[in-house]
């Protein structure tokens, strides 16, 4: 895959210094102050928007103040927001999650960053592993994602190479 953009790097450390200002400000159980994306006045935000869970594992869906936003726990440990700029190939790992791809970014542990990938509106969540784990807090939205068609899947090694298998443990086939 190829390398993703700087812009990207950008975004996610904006998202990064967010997260950190929602975690002190979330002590309360008050409103959630979060930023819309660009794009959040797209329609299949509010589409996403109404079908995400209310709860996500033992936490509670929250209040905010942004559209197509949404955050669960106290303080806010599983952050949603839909209507970020369209990303293109990246380096980071992609993950299958319900029929959904979603690109992985642990660069600012134990906070994790996961975009989704080839579906217009793009979608975050934001997720901090110290309350819950990242894969169910993925898992409880993806359906609500999943409403917006694929128009692009991440690549299996196989892809890549052209079929066959790709394995550690494949023993190498001799020749004849």
């Amino acid at each position: 895959m190829s390398t993703r953009t700087v812009p990207a790097r950008a975004r996610r450390a904006s998202a990064a210094l967010l997260v950190t200002g929602v975690l002190a400000l979330a002590g309360c159980a008050g409103t959630v102050p979060l930023d819309p994306g660009p794009e959040s006045n797209n329609p299949e935000c509010a589409a996403i928007s109404v079908r995400v869970p209310d709860t996500i594992g033992e936490l509670e869906r929250r209040t905010t103040n942004a559209q197509a936003t949404a955050a669960w726990g106290e303080p806010a440990a599983v952050i949603y927001r839909c209507g970020l700029p369209e990303q293109g190939p990246s380096d980071l790992p992609c993950f299958d999650v319900d029929g959904v791809d979603w690109l992985l970014d642990e660069t600012d542990v134990p906070r994790y960053v996961f975009t989704t990938y080839g579906r217009t509106p793009v979608t975050e969540v934001i997720v901090d592993v110290t309350y819950i784990a990242g894969a169910d807090a993925v898992r409880a939205i993806s359906p609500a994602v999943s409403i917006v068609d694929a128009d692009a899947r991440c690549l299996a090694a196989t892809d890549v190479f052209g079929g066959g298998s790709v394995s550690p443990t494949a023993e190498p086939t001799p020749n004849p």
